[in-house]
């Protein structure tokens, strides 16, 4: 069971529009945190607040619904909605040195949701493991794609070492408020 699940209606009808709207507030939430991007002068990729986002929507959301809101907010991207880093749109987009990253978003929430729905999002040592999951995955696919642009020993300096601060800071965010969530929606008996 993940977060949305525990107000989740019983009724078929009810449940899939239910669904439907978690998918596109899932969406919703990335690109609102999307447009959180601080530009670094030397390199082709923005820090956001997309990964956080990425991150917790799989985790509130599961292995079904995680990923459909990335491929509904890529798409909406791709559509020429401006909501990639600081309000980019367009296919092109996601052909550039960043669509590794954005495509490795739903590999991320995919694992993320499946690891919260075996409970690893309740306490803190395994939402660490869980995040950092997460996190590699879309390093995995970033630093992938960046490479074809600028080498791999220029993909690491230019889009992994400057990142890893400020995701060691959403990485404690989501430990604090993951948990946290837990316990005021699911008290223990």
């Amino acid at each position: 069971m993940v977060y949305i699940d525990v107000v989740r209606p019983a009724a078929v009808r009810r449940a899939w529009a239910y669904d439907l709207a978690c998918v596109l507030g899932g969406s919703l939430f990335i690109a609102l945190c999307a447009r959180i991007a601080v530009w670094l002068p030397f390199s082709p990729v923005p820090v956001t607040g997309q990964t956080l986002a990425v991150l917790l929507v799989g985790a509130a959301l599961g292995s079904r619904r995680g990923p459909l809101s990335v491929m509904a907010y890529l798409a909406e991207g791709a559509l020429g909605g401006p909501v990639f880093a600081g309000g980019a749109a367009g296919a092109a987009y996601l052909a550039g040195p960043t669509g590794g990253y954005l495509f490795g978003f739903v590999a991320a929430a995919f694992v993320i949701g499946r690891l919260a729905e075996r409970g690893w999002d309740r306490r803190a040592p395994t939402t660490v493991l869980m995040m950092c999951a997460g996190l590699a995955i879309i390093y995995a696919c970033g630093l992938a794609r960046l490479a074809g642009f600028v080498g791999l020993d220029r993909a690491l300096s230019l889009g992994l070492v400057p990142f890893l601060a400020g995701d060691a800071v959403k990485l404690a965010c989501a430990v604090v408020w993951l948990p946290t969530a837990w316990r005021w929606i699911a008290p223990p008996r």
